[in-house]
């Protein structure tokens, strides 16, 4: 799994060089996107985001799923650059559907949102561009961070099978 991490690493600075970017802000289509609510023990990694939309606020890491990327690979990579953190993907929690419209009604995002519950291989956070802010959070003082009711049912429904899978 090391050697797939390494690799990952020289895939993210690659195409750092010459990055291609899907139109997400009035997009043709709905983009696709991936997130990861990941838990370290009883805490949760909560980002503030640094690119819109959301600039400034908090979130799960997780981002848009690039052109012949699987779903996982995509959430691998999308943690990878946001936090640093190497993951174990646990399994699909939610699927969401976001748009927002402007003052004119148009669609200025469609996001349909895959989220999966994570077990962290690594704690230190190196927080990247896309990352104002990250750090870990006890479960129980989640709702002191201002996040969507749909994200704190996702991490309460990630919780749980987290939790589910520490018995097993």
């Amino acid at each position: 799994m090391e050697d797939f991490y390494l690799n990952l690493k020289e895939i993210i600075k690659a195409n750092k060089k010459v990055e291609f970017q899907r139109e997400r802000e009035y997009p043709d289509s709905p983009v696709l996107g991936v997130g990861g609510v990941i838990f370290n023990n009883e805490k949760v990694l909560l980002v503030m985001r640094g690119k819109e939309p959301g600039y400034g606020k908090w979130s799960i890491p997780g981002g848009a799923v690039e052109l012949g990327e699987t779903l996982k690979e995509g959430l691998l990579r999308e943690i990878m650059e946001e936090t640093g953190l190497q993951v174990e993907i646990g399994g699909m929690v939610e699927v969401l559907e976001w748009i927002s419209r402007d003052e004119n009604d148009q669609i200025k995002y469609h996001y349909v949102l895959v989220d999966f519950w994570c077990k962290c291989l690594s704690v230190e956070i190196n927080p990247s561009s896309d990352a104002l802010d990250a750090r870990w959070v006890l479960f129980s003082e989640i709702s002191n961070y201002d996040l969507p009711l749909e994200t704190l049912e996702v991490i309460d429904k990630a919780f749980s099978k987290f939790k589910t899978s520490l018995l097993k």
